[in-house]
């Protein structure tokens, strides 16, 4: 059957606008956006009779190297529920709210999902608190040195690739300040290409501090309240290609935008409370809200593009995702506070690859 002139026309005008089409699948109800959940992963902690507990962070260096900031193992009840499914949430509780033993929290696992290292000779940094809140390797070390934040001791680690050297130490251990040498709470770090980076700080300080590749103060803005340029809560920060600083203002439902030394340029308003925020590769911005549930894909003016998520305690689903990252394989990977377990997931055969999380990619590592 021929088509008249205006069909082919409209088909065109589609295919132009929309850009390529992809298989629709027949059923389903997209619980999981663009990805596929990846089932039992990770594999379970070697320690018999704990499990993995809330999860502050995690960074996929390679898709074989993934650092998983484990706030500390969970002891299992004597008698488990027909529903567990391996992982805190299930018992319909928060994972924040056990008392962990504080070992294995900096964790590292291969694709499988196993153990393959844990930096127990650490784990003494963070007795008396809550584990890592954040872990990240910046983009342009080639060094690929590993960072962790721990927000109730108020300080920033910088430890070498392989964990044996701590490096740097940035605020004075359960000092909290609002100064040069202290943080009250921080939770985030962000890169420049040269180096220089920023820190959200955080809980208990309403500011962002700036400093040079070797961690000396340069300068810092922000104050309490809602107006332009202040913060209640700022959680999260990522910068673009461009030198513009974003920061998850979280409490006060926004994400603001700042030039390189604090100017207030712009802010994403009604985005309820964003725990987590990156810039893709692809020049987007990614966060996740905490109370939805929900991954939000923006673009950088501020225009929602994109959402994805489901609340639950089953694989697939989410409870209070506070940081994610991908690798370069295109897989996807989430850690859980209140749902107590990373997760991860892969691209769905025929997804919209738009759709997909896209990360600013590491520098090649320096071989030693």
């Amino acid at each position: 059957m021929r088509r008249s002139l205006p069909s082919l026309v409209l088909v065109i005008g589609l295919s132009f606008f929309c850009g390529p089409t992809f298989a629709q699948e027949k059923g389903g109800d997209d619980r999981t956006g663009p990805y596929d959940g990846v089932q039992g992963w990770p594999q379970p902690l070697p320690d018999k009779g704990y499990i993995w507990g809330s999860t502050g962070g995690i960074f996929a260096e390679t898709p074989n190297k993934i650092f998983i900031g484990n706030r500390g193992e969970l002891k299992l009840p004597d008698k488990l529920p027909r529903s567990f499914n391996g992982f805190w949430g299930s018992f319909g509780e928060q994972a924040t709210g056990v008392t962990p033993v504080f070992k294995n929290c900096s964790a590292i696992v291969d694709a499988s999902g196993k153990l393959i290292e844990a930096w127990t000779q650490w784990d003494h940094l963070f007795e008396d608190g809550r584990g890592p809140h954040s872990v990240l390797i910046s983009p342009y070390d080639p060094e690929h040195n590993v960072w962790v934040v721990d927000d109730i001791h108020h300080q920033i680690f910088k430890f070498t690739n392989d964990g044996k050297k701590l490096l740097m130490t940035l605020g004075v251990r359960d000092e909290p300040g609002n100064d040069d040498k202290h943080f009250k709470r921080p939770t985030d770090i962000a890169w420049l290409p040269d180096g220089t980076f920023f820190v959200s700080d955080g809980y208990g300080n309403t500011r962002v501090v700036k400093f040079d590749k070797n961690g000396k103060f340069l300068l810092t803005w922000g104050t309490p309240g809602t107006g332009n340029g202040q913060f209640n809560t700022p959680h999260s920060i990522t910068v673009d290609r461009n030198r513009r600083v974003y920061v998850s203002d979280r409490a006060n439902n926004r994400i603001q935008v700042f030039d390189e030394n604090g100017k207030y340029l712009d802010q994403f308003p009604n985005v309820t409370q964003p725990y987590h925020i990156r810039v893709s590769e692809d020049g987007y911005l990614w966060a996740f809200s905490g109370p939805l549930d929900k991954f939000l894909k923006y673009d950088l003016q501020g225009h929602l593009l994109y959402a994805w998520g489901t609340h639950g305690t089953a694989p697939g689903l989410f409870w209070a995702v506070h940081q994610f990252s991908a690798d370069s394989d295109g897989s996807l990977f989430t850690a859980e506070v209140f749902g107590g377990r990373p997760q991860k997931f892969r691209p769905r055969q025929g997804a919209d690859p738009s759709h997909f999380y896209k990360p600013v990619p590491l520098m090649p590592k320096k071989s030693s």
